[in-house]
């Protein structure tokens, strides 16, 4: 809860499939009879998993997330598609390659640590203003510039040779295609490849453990929400006294208590519980986010 009384928090959601994440969006606006709510890290409609749901004033903290996200995926060797996943239409079929399983771990080498990745044809990417997916239903195709993205770490879970089918887990920045990653697997090893299944076992911060069901949200009253603190838990934290509390809601600057430490700070008001955001400047902290700011 922020001062005001709404609710202020975060919902992770177990995202099924068949759903976008602005058709969950909406259901949580209707559990909680809220219109101020908005997701972190768009899942297609085909991906599960963790969806994480910011709800009332904790919008304004998503920006101040971890951004990093975890997947658990399957890929398929000897198919390439238009959408690079199961979703689209069959492009070419090859057999699959008969790799021993150190030949494959070579070859996913090349998709760890700092890459260069194309988007896939069918993402949300905007081409002079226009996502790339609404070109493609055009039929139309989209000149995609690659860009830089980081794969912190990539592991071989399961490699069937005799089918061409392998799942990996991927930590990964935010931005990282892991449709565009079986294509450039498949493309690298002669035979195509595509994204057959997809799970996020993590984003923002969040585990795959925290999440709910989507039906949850049809059980009154709806979920719990988690303390936005528990998501900002990896910045360092400044605790004000009631004089500096009255100080800060009027948007003015505080002394900062390490002014040589970089990145944002999270301001706590005098019972600990949570005010906004701080950067730092030199000796001081300035303001970027004020909850409940006096005129």
């Amino acid at each position: 809860m922020t001062g005001s009384g709404l609710p202020c928090g975060f919902l992770v959601l177990d995202k099924p499939a068949g759903l976008t994440s602005h058709d969950c969006v909406s259901r949580v606006r209707r559990a909680y009879g809220l219109r101020r709510v908005g997701h972190g890290g768009t899942l297609d409609p085909a991906v599960t998993g963790v969806l994480p749901i910011a709800v009332g004033a904790a919008t304004r903290f998503l920006p101040y997330l971890r951004q990093d996200k975890r997947y658990r995926g399957r890929i398929q060797l000897g198919l390439r598609t238009d959408t690079d996943d199961l979703e689209g239409a069959v492009l070419e079929r090859q057999p699959p390659p008969d790799l021993s399983r150190d030949e494959l771990e070579t070859a996913l080498e090349r998709f760890r640590g700092v890459i260069q990745q194309v988007p896939p044809q069918v993402s949300a990417v905007r081409v002079d203003g226009v996502r790339a997916y609404r070109l493609a239903r055009q039929g139309q195709t989209a000149v995609l510039q690659a860009r830089s993205q980081t794969v912190h770490s990539l592991e071989l879970e399961r490699w069937d040779a005799a089918s061409g089918e392998l799942e990996l887990s991927v930590v990964c920045s935010a931005g990282t295609y892991i449709r565009a990653l079986a294509r450039d697997l498949g493309q690298l090893l002669g035979c195509g490849g595509c994204l057959a299944e997809l799970r996020r076992t993590g984003a923002l911060g969040f585990e795959e453990s925290e999440a709910v069901p989507l039906a949850r949200l049809s059980e009154p009253p709806p979920p719990d929400l988690l303390d936005p603190l528990q998501a900002l838990r990896h910045w360092r934290w400044h605790r004000l006294d009631h004089e500096a509390m009255t100080a800060w809601q009027c948007g003015r600057r505080l002394r900062a208590a390490e002014p040589d430490e970089p990145g944002p700070v999270v301001v706590l008001g005098p019972e600990g519980d949570l005010a906004g955001m701080a950067h730092p400047d030199g000796e001081w902290l300035q303001p970027k986010l004020v909850l409940n700011a006096r005129g």
